[in-house]
């Protein structure tokens, strides 16, 4: 009995009772000549308790110099259903109360930790949670972020015929707390675009073609596990169909002289009018 007119809810307390037991409900109102008519029956369910099982398998695997992938598996077991899952971690020579937290939503298994600190160890713990509070933390697991991607920037040279862009660069070589070169990346773009097309490569040249009239921009950078290492210089290259010139223009000639030996020749291209 709920003694109050403006009454509009009850709490009933059995601690007893389990998280998740049903029960059949109705209200009706009253005053001195009787009762009145009940509501229809609803089923209402007690309060989940938390978590009661840890996540498994939890496994973290480092993507790059500043990123870790998380992955683990929900114990179907557990009573308390989650809500999502909270992964703590905190660097090597570091407490694990000064862990930073980063969470996931209901059913997702997986997490990407970003923004950490290159070539370091981390530790971690997995734990699930919902609205009455967090399950116990799984086992601690360690895992290391990437070494830096290589710094040195490539120095490219080229050779333009029409269209067609030749490159080539010297080797990047890493420092020792650099990760290792896997690979080049050619970036170009048409001026005014923010968009770039690239071409990935394992050797240090390539050929580019420009397949519009315009200017186009182009930079080089070494690809490691790391991540992209520092870009090249940009290039600022014409693009030119059919070979007809229409505003002054210079096409960069490549002869070779010896086996580790390119000079280059600068031609000026210019229209007859100008002369």
């Amino acid at each position: 009995m709920v003694t109050s007119s403006d009454a509009s809810k009850f709490i009933y307390r059995d601690e007893s009772v389990p998280p998740l037991t049903p029960f059949e409900v109705k209200v009706g109102a009253y005053n001195n000549k009787g009762d009145g008519p009940f509501s229809p029956i609803v089923v209402i369910s007690s309060a989940e308790g938390e978590p009661s099982a840890a996540p498994t398998d939890v496994k973290a695997t480092g993507l790059s110099v500043s990123e870790i992938l998380v992955a683990w598996s929900h114990n179907k077991d557990s009573l308390g259903r989650p809500q999502g899952f909270e992964v703590g971690y905190w660097k090597d020579m570091e407490e694990e109360e000064a862990a930073e937290k980063a969470r996931s939503e209901g059913n997702e298994s997986s997490v990407i930790l970003t923004g950490l600190e290159g070539n370091t160890l981390y530790h971690l713990r997995v734990k699930a949670y919902n609205s009455a509070g967090y399950g116990p933390p799984s086992n601690i697991v360690h895992v290391a972020t990437k070494k830096s991607p290589p710094s040195q920037a490539p120095n490219i040279m080229w050779v333009q015929d029409g269209p067609h862009i030749s490159l080539g660069w010297e080797p990047v070589k890493p420092l020792a707390n650099e990760s290792d070169v896997m690979g080049y990346k050619v970036l170009f773009r048409q001026e005014g675009h923010s968009n770039s097309q690239v071409i990935e490569t394992q050797k240090t040249s390539a050929v580019v073609l420009l397949p519009d009239i315009g200017v186009y921009i182009i930079e080089v950078c070494a690809v490691s596990e790391g991540g992209d290492g520092t870009p090249s210089s940009q290039i600022r290259i014409p693009s030119f169909s059919g070979g007809k010139v229409t505003n002054s223009q210079s096409r960069l000639n490549a002869f070779t002289t010896s086996s580790s030996t390119v000079t280059f020749l600068l031609v000026l291209m210019v229209p007859s009018t100008s002369w």
